[in-house]
């Protein structure tokens, strides 16, 4: 394996003006660079990328957490986040941490000690102060957490009552929400939403908690609809979630959307995929991932930065799970 000695030998200087060179750090004639890039290519030299992350005590990598990386719409954000990074010379470390407060501290702390120059976190598990306590430039992504952290997010709270009525105006009397984990602030801000929209209007209604997964909200569903037959509207937290509810309203041999109507959340390509295609609420997956790359990268290079907190417009996409009219 060629060695930075080999270089300097070829280029005939000093092991300590490769060094410079490679680290752009003092003094280096034009003649001299001109020696050791040819010498570089000559010999096919790479650096020690292990070695420069301690020598500068950075990696030029960036970790990306993630609660789960089965749910479609997080590989859609982390596709976003690494187009950016990679045009920026960035690399991107994907954790999955399975919404584990001990396996995401793990990560993170492995990161660290590779000197990862900063976390994009799609996931909060720990508090502000956890996050803070690392001293790394931060950025919560489709998440919130007090207000010392930069965040990029849409806005849940309009965009769940906005379904909610969406659902109240194609004549669903019952409606029943299936609300994330009570701990995560995206969920909380769409319960909010659903709440708001359901009292104003005096419409009957039940909320029930689910795991961001098909299975638990095909189980809940089940059970909802078995004790409250009279329910015929349910707003999903997440796409997926709607994707288990259809399948929990189906098993029960209902129609969609002539008993229930059914609205999501998210604007994952599976949403439209589905059968019958599922109205949702889209998020800017793409531009929320876009800009919590650059407002990373910007902290990382200690750059000015315009605003620290973006809150994203979306799309209500009607399709097939809800009615064109009441009924």
């Amino acid at each position: 394996m060629v060695t930075i000695r080999d270089v300097a030998k070829y280029a005939n200087v000093s092991v300590a003006t490769v060094s410079r060179y490679l680290n752009k750090k003092g003094y280096v004639s034009k003649e001299t660079e001109k020696a050791v890039a040819e010498a570089i290519k000559a010999l096919n030299y790479k650096p020690n990328s292990v070695a420069r992350s301690l020598y500068h005590k950075q990696s030029n990598m960036i970790g990306l957490l993630i609660p789960d990386i089965t749910n479609p719409f997080f590989p859609e954000l982390a596709r976003a986040v690494e187009d950016v990074s990679q045009a920026y010379g960035y690399t991107i470390v994907i954790c999955n941490t399975d919404g584990d407060a001990e396996k995401e501290k793990r990560y993170i702390e492995a990161l660290k000690r590779k000197y990862i120059d900063g976390l994009i976190l799609a996931t909060n598990e720990l508090t502000a102060e956890d996050y803070i306590s690392y001293q790394l430039p931060l950025v919560m992504l489709d998440r919130s957490i007090g207000d010392k952290i930069p965040s990029v997010r849409s806005n849940n709270y309009e965009s769940a009552k906005q379904a909610t009525e969406l659902l109240i105006n194609r004549g669903s009397q019952f409606i029943a929400h299936i609300r994330g984990p009570c701990h995560i602030q995206t969920a909380e801000d769409r319960y909010r939403g659903f709440k708001d929209a359901v009292e104003e209007n005096k419409v009957a209604h039940i909320v029930v908690e689910s795991g961001f997964d098909l299975e638990a909200a095909k189980t809940v569903t089940e059970q909802i609809l078995t004790d409250y037959p009279m329910i015929d509207g349910i707003f999903a937290s997440s796409d997926v979630m709607a994707a288990g509810a259809m399948k929990g309203i189906k098993s029960l041999s209902l129609s969609i959307p002539n008993d229930v109507q059914l609205v999501g959340f998210d604007g994952i390509p599976l949403s439209g995929m589905l059968i019958p295609s599922l109205t949702t609420v889209a998020q800017p997956i793409y531009k929320m991932g876009t800009l919590a790359a650059r407002l990373l990268i910007k902290q990382i290079e200690k750059k000015p930065i315009k605003d620290y907190y973006y809150t994203l417009d979306t799309t209500l996409i009607e399709r097939e799970t809800t009615r064109s009219e009441k009924k």
